[in-house]
């Protein structure tokens, strides 16, 4: 119990009666919160990708096949998304500072653990835990937003620190492949291990988590930005009413399905773009990281454009700009699995502003938008098992269909990729048809 009640919410302090002081504590703990969230998010992608990176070195070494790597990164999903579910609701209740750096802790730490370990057992069973301690991170970010920053600003600083994906894996497709090629397959995981330790320093430091523990007034008051109707929905509604509001928005679960698709082409070029470029056009391990590392580059262009986008010239309307970038998902697969050698960096570049801004719209901002502001950690969680369950299930498909297209000849393998082409261009294309069934239900919405 005492566990427990070291996650609880912290509880209002005196509070600030001096407006000026008011004002001056809340500009500065605003940009701690949002730095400390952004920078501590995106080191949890360095623990979470350096499986990645070593995917072929470890193949090659003869320490795990691809049906296994399969299986263990489809185990991180399927923890993943239980957890995103599960930790999307308690985050809401929780003291997202406490509750975001012990996940960083933990997953640092078994980054550290397998950077020793050679047995499928023990990764399988680790990398699992990694998931769960994973799905501790994004969910209190979403709600540290809600939190500290106001309606007309949020959707700019969300997709600010969306990008916080791209910076994460844009470190790892460099520092850890190039820590890879300088000491071997095991400093992935260790080299992650230690950067993980670093976030878990920074989100412990400067992460707040209400403005009422500050002895400030709740950004409602702060900003005085909530509308009438919001005002009377929410009014007097308890944290687990408000939550089965984003259970029963149909929205919100059309959200998620497109979101689940988009995340299985995403983290098919994460999961396997490095180990498709080595096997079938002749990379070295250090050229596909790069080579991948350009869609992480772009997508925080994407990322950080998406609210300027929405925002500006949609004039605060998501679904058209999603459906827009959801074509550009589908080119940029396309030019990846069927163009040639040449025009691999210009696909990752539209793949990357692509996914960049999907994940902004369809992993978070689109479901926020349409739920209750006191339960956005909820409809986080509702899109975020959704989403990695389609992760996971891309992991797992993608690995034994990449095994099962393998052959070995005079000692060298060749790969057969036509099958996962198939299953990835097409997850891309099901993501657009859902998003186009979101725009028209929130038409349909609007007339009546």
């Amino acid at each position: 119990m005492k566990f427990l009640d070291f996650f609880k919410m912290s509880k209002p302090s005196e509070p600030i009666t001096d407006s000026n002081e008011v004002q001056k504590k809340y500009s500065r703990l605003r940009w701690q919160v949002f730095l400390s969230a952004t920078i501590g998010y995106g080191l949890y992608y360095v623990c979470r990708l350096s499986l990645n990176v070593i995917k072929k070195p470890i193949v090659d070494a003869g320490v795990l096949s691809e049906g296994e790597l399969g299986m263990i990164g489809s185990g991180l999903f399927i923890t993943y998304a239980v957890g995103k579910l599960c930790n999307g609701f308690l985050a809401d209740r929780s003291n997202i500072r406490r509750f975001m750096s012990i996940g960083l802790l933990v997953t640092a730490l078994i980054n550290l653990v397998l950077g020793f370990t050679t047995s499928f057992g023990f990764f399988l069973v680790l990398w699992a835990l990694n998931g769960w301690a994973q799905s501790m991170g994004a969910a209190p970010c979403v709600v540290a937003l809600s939190r500290w920053y106001g309606n007309k600003e949020r959707g700019s600083f969300y997709g600010f620190w969306s990008s916080s994906h791209n910076i994460g894996e844009a470190l790892t497709f460099i520092a850890t492949s190039a820590i890879v090629a300088t000491f071997g397959w095991q400093w992935g995981f260790k080299g992650a291990g230690l950067i993980g330790l670093v976030g878990f320093a920074i989100v412990a430091l400067f992460m707040r988590d209400t403005p009422q523990s500050q002895g400030l007034p709740s950004i409602a008051e702060y900003k005085g930005d909530i509308a009438p109707e919001a005002k009377s929905e929410e009014s007097g509604k308890s944290v687990g009413e408000l939550q089965k509001m984003v259970l029963k928005n149909p929205a919100i679960w059309m959200l998620a399905l497109a979101s689940a698709f988009m995340y299985i082409s995403r983290y098919a070029v994460n999961s396997w773009g490095i180990f498709y470029l080595e096997a079938e056009k002749g990379y070295t391990n250090l050229e596909a990281s790069a080579i991948i590392s350009i869609s992480s580059v772009c997508g925080i262009i994407g990322t950080i454009s998406s609210g300027f986008v929405s925002d500006v010239l949609f004039k605060g309307k998501r679904n058209a700009p999603a459906v827009i970038f959801g074509l550009m998902n589908i080119l940029g697969l396309v030019l990846f699995m069927y163009g040639p050698k040449s025009m691999d960096a210009v696909s990752m570049v539209i793949f990357g502003l692509a996914i960049g801004a999907l994940i902004c719209y369809l992993g978070g901002l689109m479901a926020t938008d349409v739920a209750p502001k006191g339960a956005s950690g909820a409809a986080l969680g509702v899109v975020g098992i959704a989403s990695y369950i389609g992760a996971a299930i891309q992991d797992a498909i993608s690995g034994f269909a990449i095994q099962s297209g393998k052959t070995v000849g005079e000692g060298a393998a060749a790969y057969d990729f036509s099958t996962v082409a198939y299953f990835w261009v097409g997850a891309a294309i099901l993501s657009v048809v859902c998003t186009v069934i979101v725009w028209i239900m929130a038409n349909r919405k609007k007339n009546g």
